[in-house]
């Protein structure tokens, strides 16, 4: 007997698309006719070759990744990149610019000044993280050799709908919780880092994608950095140095042939859309009851984090959402209230079912 699925909203790891789910599920004793589970099977294999290289060439036609950046498949999720950034980065006399708008991007600047010199750019944390700053707010070091920023704030809810301007400095930029989830103009960035677990696959994998012309640091300092935290290591080794983390790129590249199939980026921004509007449209109509954390235009559409007026009805609606199959919508524990995360591969029936539970917890407690 099948255990019926709910709508899951956790922020982390995510929802999958149940296709891939069924099919992950179908090679696990044996991939294909090799005889071999995918759980089983070696990295040095052919049919692994075949699905990373696969994996790779799907993300640059998805993304239309120029020519000059390298595709990178890593473990030790995106904190590892907090100091893996600067430790390749950061050369003699040059500066770190951070633009703060949420935890992690504060945890990025804590491991980057472990490493070398580091300037705030920006920050909007004296408003409570709730807005995106401007372009004309951003205030860069002279000596900048990037400027590191956060896509989305999975904790308060916040998103960049503009691209960075960091007059010609090179863009670092966190994707971690909005990466594949629209379309992105890779070239404006040097270098974009997303952990896979909230809208490309599951915990385990880290995709790094590179402009070759960051890697400025001279052979002495490359030599001087640990061979695991080194960028060189996974470019000269195609990403084989070690053993990789060979389900979730599995995983990966399962999701991303599901991307193709609906429709690429633009129709999964489009879906995204629809999907956020429905519970922001309760948000702004059900006037007094509930309130949104984030800035009307730094809104995620990702994570839809809002208050209600006490924190006893709060417990009381994460309570009641459960019981009629709503998992994981209490906010994250530095904020509170309510957190709906509807990435990729959360389905419109969800968003639809939450909007509707909200306007009927409003009517029977507001």
């Amino acid at each position: 007997m099948t255990t019926p699925r709910i709508f899951n909203f956790s922020a982390g790891p995510a929802v999958l698309p149940e296709e891939v789910l069924v099919e992950a599920r179908d090679n696990l004793l044996s991939l294909g006719s090799s005889g071999i589970g995918i759980l089983e099977c070696s990295h040095r294999s052919k049919d692994f070759e075949a699905i990373i290289g696969e994996a790779e060439s799907n993300l640059r036609e998805l993304l239309g990744i120029p020519t000059g950046y390298r595709v990178l498949f890593l473990s030790g999720g995106a904190t590892t990149q907090f100091s893996m950034v600067p430790m390749n980065l950061l050369g003699p006399g040059t500066v770190g610019d951070y633009v703060l708008t949420g935890e992690w991007s504060k945890k990025a600047l804590v491991e980057a000044k472990r490493v070398g010199e580091t300037h705030v750019a920006a920050t909007t944390e004296p408003e409570q993280f709730r807005r995106i700053p401007r372009n004309d707010e951003l205030h860069c070091s002279d000596r900048s050799a990037y400027v590191h920023t956060t896509s989305n704030n999975t904790i308060w809810g916040t998103e960049w709908h503009h691209e960075p301007d960091a007059a010609g400095r090179p863009i670092v930029c966190d994707m971690s919780s909005d990466f594949l989830s629209r379309p992105v103009d890779v070239a404006r960035y040097g270098l974009i880092y997303a952990g896979a677990q909230k809208n490309a696959g599951p915990a385990g994998v880290t995709i790094v994608i590179l402009r070759d012309d960051l890697l400025r640091l001279d052979q002495a300092a490359q030599d001087k950095l640990p061979i695991m935290l080194n960028y060189r290591t996974y470019i000269e080794h195609k990403s084989l140095y070690n053993t990789p983390p060979v389900f979730p790129i599995y995983i990966l590249h399962l999701v991303l042939r599901w991307l193709r199939r609906f429709g690429g980026l633009s129709a999964m921004a489009e879906h995204n859309r629809q999907k956020a509007q429905l519970i922001y449209d309760v948000i702004d109509g059900v006037s007094g009851f509930y309130r949104g954390h984030a800035s009307r235009d730094s809104r995620s559409l990702m994570n839809v984090t809002f208050r209600l007026p006490t924190e006893a009805l709060e417990e009381q609606f994460a309570k009641e959402a459960k019981a009629a199959g709503m998992d994981g919508l209490k906010g994250h524990r530095s904020v509170g209230g309510i957190r709906a995360s509807i990435y990729n591969a959360f389905p419109l029936a969800g968003a639809q079912a939450l909007a509707h539970f909200m306007r009927n917890f409003a009517t029977r407690n507001g």
